[in-house]
């Protein structure tokens, strides 16, 4: 079971402030984030006024412009709740705020203030926006896809690897492998930055540099609580990689992340920040690279003028009242699936350049991702300009 991690207070809410425009505008605020499923909430000043975005489905979409005298009383109020200085408006500030937002629901924030020309800015990212469902098919994989993940996690050692740029669900992907390998026969560790969402079932450890815990020193850690699977959020220095590999040489399953334009860039990168191509070979059991694209709402799609090079005509977003005018609702996971077989090994071993190493997964069966991508156009899933833009080469 996945919840956020709850704060010990009860909500800080009180009979004389609930008449304040300042509080009426917040409750309103996040009560129309949460039913629009907003991951982040902005507040954002400028010289003459200031508004209120939601990140929905990775977009950012005006919710208002109010007044500009609520502007502090409204900012105030936040970092109140928030436990934050409210005379400080010099430096960043992070604070944690939770608050009732009515029908039995509770929210759940991680507040950061940064100082601008006019004044603070302030986003809220929720930390209990995971959706309810963590299966391989809500992620988007297919059967056969799913079978691929499937065998990767189950094997009792080796590496399993989430690549993608920030914001491509890799996190979630992480948290459904552990829940679908979460048993009591089962000791499973992880390390984030920072861990946000309680994994029941799972010990969890979240960095803090400055008090010298790293995803490394973790990791060395773990090994010495008699692990069976390891997350580690990010593989982001050569300690930790060479911690991780190690680790799932010596009968350890390890899921971890990392940051590159596909799949077969994962073995560059992991070889380039100094993970011996012998080891990496030998651990490495999948990677699996992704993007997210929006969902074309079901209410108002429609097909578009132009057809694709064989006459397939895709739909497009409209906009209308389910979706608040937007043509999108929700999102889901492109895949690109890269198992490593002995003949791959074989190219890790020798250093192969990494042109010749998605050749050789494309002969495999491996898709390009922009490919992956325009199958869900033709399901109808997403749109030709969602799908060009998740693929986009950085």
């Amino acid at each position: 079971m996945i919840s956020a991690f709850r704060a010990a207070e009860p909500p800080f809410d009180t009979a004389s402030d609930r008449d304040a425009p300042a509080v009426s505008l917040l409750a309103d605020t996040l009560r129309e984030a949460a039913e629009r499923g907003a991951s982040d909430i902005h507040v954002e000043p400028s010289e003459h006024e200031w508004r209120i975005r939601l990140r929905v489905d990775g977009a950012l979409h005006v919710l208002r412009r109010p007044p500009p005298h609520l502007r502090d009383a409204f900012v105030t109020r936040i970092k109140v709740l928030a436990r934050m200085d409210i005379a400080e408006r010099r430096v960043p500030q992070d604070g944690r705020l939770r608050l009732a937002l009515g029908g039995g629901r509770i929210g759940d924030y991680r507040v950061n203030s940064l100082p601008t020309l006019f004044g603070e800015k302030l986003v809220l990212r929720r930390l209990d926006a995971l959706p309810p469902d963590l299966s391989l098919d809500a992620l988007g994989l297919d059967e056969a896809q799913g079978r691929i993940v499937e065998s990767a996690i189950r094997a009792p050692h080796g590496l399993v690897l989430v690549t993608g740029p920030t914001g491509s669900g890799k996190t979630l992907s992480l948290y459904c492998f552990l829940q679908m390998l979460n048993a009591e026969a089962r000791n499973i560790c992880s390390v984030e930055d920072p861990a946000e969402i309680q994994l029941a079932g799972i010990s969890q450890v979240s960095v803090r540099e400055k008090a010298g815990l790293s995803f490394a020193v973790a990791l060395r850690a773990f090994m010495r609580q008699d692990p069976d699977v390891i997350m580690v959020g990010e593989i982001r220095d050569a300690e930790t990689a060479d911690v991780a590999v190690k680790a799932a040489q010596t009968g350890h399953l390890v899921l971890s992340t990392l940051h590159t334009n596909d799949a077969p860039a994962a073995i560059a990168r992991l070889i380039d920040i100094g993970v011996a191509p012998y080891n990496l070979a030998s651990a490495l059991r999948l990677v699996t690279a992704q993007r997210l694209v929006r969902k074309l709402c079901g209410v108002c799609r429609a097909p578009s003028a132009l057809s694709l090079d064989d006459g397939f005509r895709p739909f497009e977003p409209r906009g209308c009242p389910a979706c608040h005018g937007i043509g999108y609702r929700g999102r889901i996971g492109v895949h690109q699936l890269m198992p490593v077989s002995d003949a791959m090994r074989e190219l890790i071993v020798g250093r192969t350049a990494t042109h010749a190493i998605a050749r050789l997964a494309q002969s495999e069966g491996m898709p390009a991702l922009r490919d992956a991508a325009f199958a869900r156009v033709r399901e109808g899933v997403t749109s030709v300009a969602e799908a060009v833009e998740a693929t986009e080469i950085a």
